[in-house]
């Protein structure tokens, strides 16, 4: 895979679908001094320090009139979770929007996710591993992250881990309600990313003036998913999970972040333990 030169300085930026990872990315973008706008279909509060934009990735209509930008970060999410609804937004949505940009951007940060990949007993897997989605949902981004890398506007694809922050704490929940099994003794891995690390790589590959068209995007350090609840679990003071069978249609993988690592991005929380502890 060739490396691209991109020498701009990506002044100018739209996140297209700010929700959680697109507003947090647009803060650190606009603390850097660029002009950053955000698309989205609903109000929300207002933000002075963000120029905001209304629109529905689904509907073209609802896109013109949108300003030139040097770069795009393409980080939506669906209404529902099935295929239509990711088809709708990642692949129709996708197009619609690059078409209806007045000219194409430098620069496109597509946040896609690890669920492209499939089941590797528990190896070491990085962008040169072949895609194998389980699921429709890994399917659809692996054909969005495809008709992204054939058009001329700077593809970078970031596949993220499991998200885990501020305001993602379901499993804690589950945890303290004693509702998780784990996979003991399989050697069967999490990986996962800080929400506050998948926004600072998303303005990290903006700022690079050499990149590659893909990146995975998780912290330092994948655990078998037995240590990491039992720990969280300690945290809580609750009790330990029950062995149970692994999740389904997953696959079970290390995820190495070594070429992100290797542009000389560094994760705030390297270990998801430290993260979840400082959550707490």
């Amino acid at each position: 895979m060739l490396a691209i030169s991109y020498p701009q300085k990506n002044e100018t930026v739209l996140i297209a679908g700010a929700g959680d990872v697109g507003i947090r990315a647009a803060r650190r973008l606009v603390a850097q001094g660029k002009q950053v706008f955000a698309l989205r279909r609903r109000e929300v509060a207002p933000d002075p320090s963000i120029r905001w934009l209304r629109g529905d990735l689904t509907r073209p209509d609802t896109l013109r009139g949108l300003p030139q930008v040097d770069a795009v970060v393409f980080a939506p999410t669906p209404d529902a979770r099935d295929e239509a609804a990711y088809r709708a937004v990642f692949v129709d949505g996708l197009r619609y929007l690059i078409d209806a940009l007045p000219a194409p951007p430098s620069r496109t940060v597509f946040v896609s996710s690890t669920a492209v990949y499939g089941e590797h007993a528990g190896e070491w897997v990085d962008e040169a591993t072949p895609t194998d989605p389980p699921g429709f949902n890994g399917r659809v981004l692996v054909e969005a992250e495809d008709w992204l890398a054939s058009r001329g506007v700077g593809g970078i694809s970031l596949r993220l881990a499991g998200l885990y922050g501020p305001g993602r704490t379901q499993l804690l929940e589950r945890l303290r309600e004693g509702k998780v099994s784990v996979p003991r003794g399989r050697r069967v891995f999490a990986n996962r990313i800080h929400v506050d690390d998948a926004a600072a790589a998303i303005a990290h590959l903006l700022s690079l003036d050499v990149h590659e068209s893909l990146y995975v995007g998780v912290d330092d350090t994948p655990l078998p998913i037995d240590e990491l609840y039992d720990y969280l679990a300690g945290l809580l003071g609750a009790v330990p999970p029950l062995d149970g069978p692994p999740a389904a249609g997953i696959g079970n993988k290390r995820m190495s972040n070594a070429r992100l690592r290797a542009t000389g991005f560094k994760c705030r929380w390297p270990d998801a333990r430290m993260g979840y502890a400082a959550l707490l």
